[in-house]
């Protein structure tokens, strides 16, 4: 019936007043669902920061709900009758509200959907799960593009391909149908080292309120043994903040975004990234007005084409590819390993107490604010875990666990098919393997570390230069029949017998070592 109420149920990465669960929904009739769930928290022991952001975040949306005159029936973490489960928070709200119909927005992993569909056959209320209408294409979209169902078959299933077709179909960054200065992609003016003379933007900071300050104590007594630093909490929780970070960005940060998006610098764990996937992937903003406001700073001439291409291409490219690989090849790529790589995951990935500066610094800044940069953690953390031969599982749930942005639908493509090739080259091309010259090209991480990254052999040569060498000798067969490896593998092919033992017994003497060891409480 059009006047029966409805309970709305949103989970805590829907916090969108675009969320296809709320566009029908009456504050006059309707109640919405919010809870804050031990279970959600620790299926992998998130991070702290992580999880307060998220509480706090959730919080703060449910309060805007009601400042539009929503019933909104909030379950936090402690209270007396939250049994730790979405289902449960669910089936005791129907019971609270005694509601008919229920309506959800389809979760964004494929765990969520299945408990929602098991919800649906158990629950005494009809559940309605609808499409997650704030990504620019739907599951249908890219299965149709991936099929050639929509008459535009990729030649391989690349994120390129892809992604000119989202410009095409977006309109952004385009003239006459043709790509805005005359290329679909500038990535290769977006390598540029940091120079010691530029000046690096300083960011905002978001003095956190009660509600924040109330979130982060009941996080650090409730999730004390996580992984990660709690404090300091500066990052934005609501709404208009995420608006004015996004403004921020777009003005001070994106100018220099193209030329420096694959720099690192000690010390800087930001540089020029906007650090708003955060925010996309939980909903204060949207994909959309991120691009757009982009897209409108290169038309003012406040910022150079390479830089806002570099940008719309991580959303409406990457994100949107990786989400359709995500859907389109689960459950069966969850285990996927091409490389056999079955190593344990170092204890030093939760430390960051190794001698290898580039990854010290990485994982430290991981812990302390549950981000690092795409860079950082392709080129570094994914490099070393792909050369190093790291269980994919075990680098797959450590990424989960300790970035504020991961989600599985996220996590797992990126990892899986960008940082460690497990999936046998379906997402890239090549496995991203690089020796120790390029973080020093692109760093100044080498400087100041305990290895000499110019030096191929030895205890005090950089371990990423004769690791790479074994990887690729590992691998051989399989990247022998990668058109895009044969000028490397040509290399090894031409390297003596003696240097390549050496490049094994150096490899095998760090693996085995105290650098690797895997005990960590």
């Amino acid at each position: 019936m059009a006047d029966e109420r409805v309970l709305r149920f949103v989970l805590g990465d829907q916090l969108s007043r675009d969320l296809s669960s709320l566009s029908d929904a009456d504050p006059k009739r309707d109640v919405i669902l919010m809870a804050e769930v031990s279970g959600e928290a620790t299926f992998v022991r998130h991070h702290k920061k992580k999880i307060a952001f998220l509480f706090s975040a959730m919080r703060h949306f449910a309060d805007d709900l009601r400042a539009e005159g929503f019933e909104v029936d909030y379950v936090k973490l402690d209270a007396d009758d939250n049994s730790g489960e979405l289902g449960s928070a669910l089936a005791l709200a129907i019971d609270r509200h005694q509601v008919r119909r229920v309506v959800m927005t389809e979760p964004s992993e494929v765990r969520g959907l299945e408990a929602a569909e098991n919800w649906r056959e158990e629950l005494d209320a009809d559940l309605e799960i609808r499409s997650d209408t704030r990504f620019l294409a739907s599951h249908e979209d890219f299965v149709a593009w991936a099929t050639g169902e929509d008459g535009q078959h990729p030649n391989s299933l690349r994120m390129e391909y892809f992604y000119r077709e989202m410009r095409r179909r977006t309109g952004y960054l385009m003239s006459k149908g043709a790509p805005e200065g005359g290329a679909w992609n500038y990535d290769a003016e977006n390598r540029k080292a940091l120079a010691d003379t530029v000046a690096i933007p300083t960011r905002p900071v978001f003095k956190a309120d009660d509600t924040t300050r109330e979130v982060v104590e009941l996080v650090g007594t409730e999730f004390a043994d996580h992984f990660g630093d709690l404090e300091p909490f500066d990052y934005p929780v609501t709404r208009d903040d995420a608006l004015a970070y996004l403004d921020w960005f777009v003005e001070e940060a994106l100018p220099g975004f193209g030329d420096w998006q694959d720099a690192m610098k000690q010390g800087e764990p930001l540089l020029f990234h906007s650090h708003l996937s955060s925010l996309m992937n939980c909903g204060l903003l949207g994909p959309r007005e991120c691009c757009d406001k982009a897209q409108a700073a290169y038309g003012e001439g406040k910022a150079p084409l390479n830089a806002v291409e570099g940008f719309i291409r991580q959303i409406i490219g990457w994100r949107e590819f990786i989400r359709g690989v995500y859907w389109l090849k689960m459950p069966d790529y969850a285990n996927s390993n091409a490389l056999d790589a079955t190593r344990l995951l170092p204890g030093f990935f939760w430390t960051g107490e190794t001698k290898m500066n580039c990854l010290s610094q990485a994982i430290s800044e991981t812990r302390a604010n549950a981000y690092a940069h795409h860079i950082q953690r392709l080129m570094v953390i994914g490099n070393f875990c792909l050369i190093a031969g790291i269980d994919p599982k075990a680098v797959q749930e450590w990424f989960l666990i300790v970035y504020s942005d991961a989600y599985e639908w996220v996590e797992m493509p990126n990892v899986l098919g960008m940082a460690l090739f497990a999936d046998g080259g379906f997402v890239a091309s090549k496995p991203y393997a690089a020796s120790g010259a390029y973080i020093n090209r692109m760093s100044d991480y080498c400087d100041r570390c305990s290895y000499k990254v110019k030096k191929k052999e030895g205890e005090t040569a950089c371990p990423f230069n004769y690791l790479y060498w074994n990887f690729l000798d590992r691998n051989k067969q399989l990247l022998k029949q990668n058109h895009r490896m044969g000028l490397i593998m040509g290399s090894l092919d031409r390297m003596s017998a003696d240097r390549l033992k050496t490049v094994k017994s150096d490899s095998e003497a760090f693996l085995e070592g105290p650098e690797m060891r895997s005990d960590y409480t």
